[in-house]
């Protein structure tokens, strides 16, 4: 089953660090060889920004997320 990862491209949330995370992400899935697993997809704004930076994996929502909390989530 591929993971899929929705990353807010919006302004707010990308201000508050999803640029940062993207690029973690997408360095996270080349280090541990997960290229087929995990599929990365960009969103509009979707309106939450207050709670930005936000990502979604597999329909779930996670706010305010961070590099840590990435690796947690993705460690499972």
């Amino acid at each position: 089953m591929t993971t899929e990862i929705k990353v807010c491209m919006g302004s707010a949330c990308f201000a508050k660090g999803n640029q940062e995370n993207l690029a973690f992400i997408q360095q996270y899935i080349e280090e541990n060889n997960l290229d087929s697993e995990i599929e990365i997809i960009g969103s509009l704004c979707e309106n939450k920004c207050s709670d930005g930076p936000r990502i979604i994996i597999n329909d779930t929502e996670y706010k305010n997320i961070t590099q840590e909390k990435i690796i947690e989530i993705l460690k499972g």
